[in-house]
């Protein structure tokens, strides 16, 4: 299997460091890039768009305050607010990482770093900016007007909660299927709260290996297990003062939502291996495909924890559920990727209106949005028609075989992405279980949903 990701931008003085990063990292991106100075690496950021930034805090002879990292930290998120920015120093301390993450870092590992540690936090950063850019309308989007399109009535009672909830500080619960753009909703919600100023810290629970997760969300201690080489901040006190955003909350291990749930109610955590609390400001804006009868089964989830969760809940319709907002949709990832790709943009015929409107998109707006970036790219004339869309082709994959109809599709790809779409209707979107199904892991369901638009 290739590499998960297109490219990571490491930036360090040491050549030494560069080369060993560049060796660890090749076999997870297509190409990894390497610069001695945040002035040398800014071309290659701004032309290439990286999936993620490894930036080192110093640079000047001596310097160990980080501030020349947390200046050009504050440049690379200016030019891209959703960069993802991993930094790396060898004067870690625990002010430092919580001062980069409050900026915008995703992530914080100090030198010397394990190589299974700098694995995990590389490819969690890297599914959060392919998440990021997947999860719904294209960025930047005008402070004024909401990213979330439609207007329809199920997509009117979205915007009418989101109008109620964002300015208050209750936590809110985000229900939808996949590509529905819970993501949207979450940085919605604080871009309008009174935190807007302050730092969104978003964790996919579904991107973490589940070993792994309690130090993520709580961070720990030098010495709370064996490669804990040095204090590490976790999720929850990054996001101090601000907004965390708990992104497919249903694969929060059973063991750990206790311990979720103690630190929502007490305002505190702490992290593995120490013994003293840290007191934490957070709203708390969590999101799941899970289906709601699901959610309500003890077994599978704490309704304490998921009653502390809810205090306002906004399910999201499935875009099958919206067929009033495909054209609307359509017509503006059309604009946006025809400016992208500098093209004409090109219209709809009216067969295509009706053939778009008619598929039911189980992908939903990200599956809708992926067709639209094929069919710009692709396209050999101006008036797009159901084909470029790749619609007629889904037309004869039910059709049974018998003698007098045309043979059975044996395409790799489109049985893969056939297969997939039927374990995930069959298990309501549940990654975990759908990956079970399908003898995969969650992390390589997550690879094929993201292969085939899904």
């Amino acid at each position: 299997m290739g590499p998960e990701f297109d490219r990571c931008v490491i930036v360090d003085d040491d050549d030494d460091i560069l080369l060993a990063a560049r060796l660890l990292l090749r076999p997870l991106f297509r190409e990894v890039l390497t610069a001695r100075t945040p002035e040398e690496a800014l071309p290659d950021i701004e032309e290439r768009a990286p999936d993620v930034v490894l930036l080192d805090a110093n640079f000047a002879r001596g310097a160990t305050d980080a501030s020349e990292g947390l200046e050009w930290l504050d440049r690379l998120t200016a030019i891209d607010p959703e960069m993802v920015v991993v930094m790396i120093t060898a004067h870690a301390g625990v002010h430092v990482a919580v001062a980069a993450m409050k900026r915008g870092a995703t992530d914080f590992v100090p030198k010397p770093w394990s190589n299974d540690r700098l694995l995990a936090t590389v490819r969690t950063a890297a599914a959060l900016r392919r998440s990021r850019s997947a999860a719904g309308a294209p960025q930047p989007a005008p402070a004024s007007k909401s990213p979330l399109l439609g207007h329809s009535p199920a997509m009117a009672r979205v915007h009418s909660l989101i109008d109620r909830a964002a300015p208050t500080d209750a936590n809110v619960l985000v229900l939808g299927q996949n590509g529905t753009g819970k993501e949207v909703v979450a940085r919605e919600l604080h871009a309008r709260s009174l935190r807007a100023t302050k730092v969104l810290q978003t964790v996919d629970l579904g991107a973490i290996a589940t070993e792994l997760i309690d130090s993520e969300l709580f961070g720990h201690v030098k010495g709370a297990f064996t490669d804990a080489k040095a204090d590490r901040i976790g999720r929850i006190q990054a996001a101090d003062g601000g907004t965390l955003f708990l992104d497919e909350i249903g694969n929060l291990p059973l063991h750990l939502q206790p311990k979720l749930l103690t630190a929502l109610e007490q305002r505190q955590v702490t992290p593995v291996g120490a013994n003293k609390p840290v007191k934490v400001n957070i709203r708390v804006i969590a999101a799941t495909n899970m289906p709601r009868e699901r959610l309500m089964d003890e077994r599978l989830f704490r309704q304490d924890l998921l009653y502390r969760l809810n205090t306002v809940e906004i399910a999201l319709p499935p875009l099958a559920e919206r067929p009033e907002d495909v054209i609307e949709l359509t017509e503006h990832f059309l604009a946006h990727y025809a400016a992208r790709y500098e093209r004409p943009c090109p219209v709809l015929s009216d067969a295509a209106r009706v053939a778009l409107i008619a598929h039911d998109w189980p992908g939903n707006v990200r599956a809708l949005r992926h067709a639209v970036e094929r069919a710009t790219i692709l396209a050999a004339r101006p008036v797009l028609e159901p084909e470029d869309f790749g619609l007629e082709a889904g037309m004869h994959r039910a059709v049974a075989h018998h003698p007098s109809s045309p043979p059975p599709d044996l395409n790799l790809d489109r049985v893969e992405r056939r297969l997939v779409e039927e374990a995930l209707r069959k298990h309501g979107y549940n990654i975990t279980l759908a990956a079970g199904e399908l003898g995969l892991s969650r992390a390589a369901l997550y690879r094929r949903m993201e292969k085939h638009g899904l």
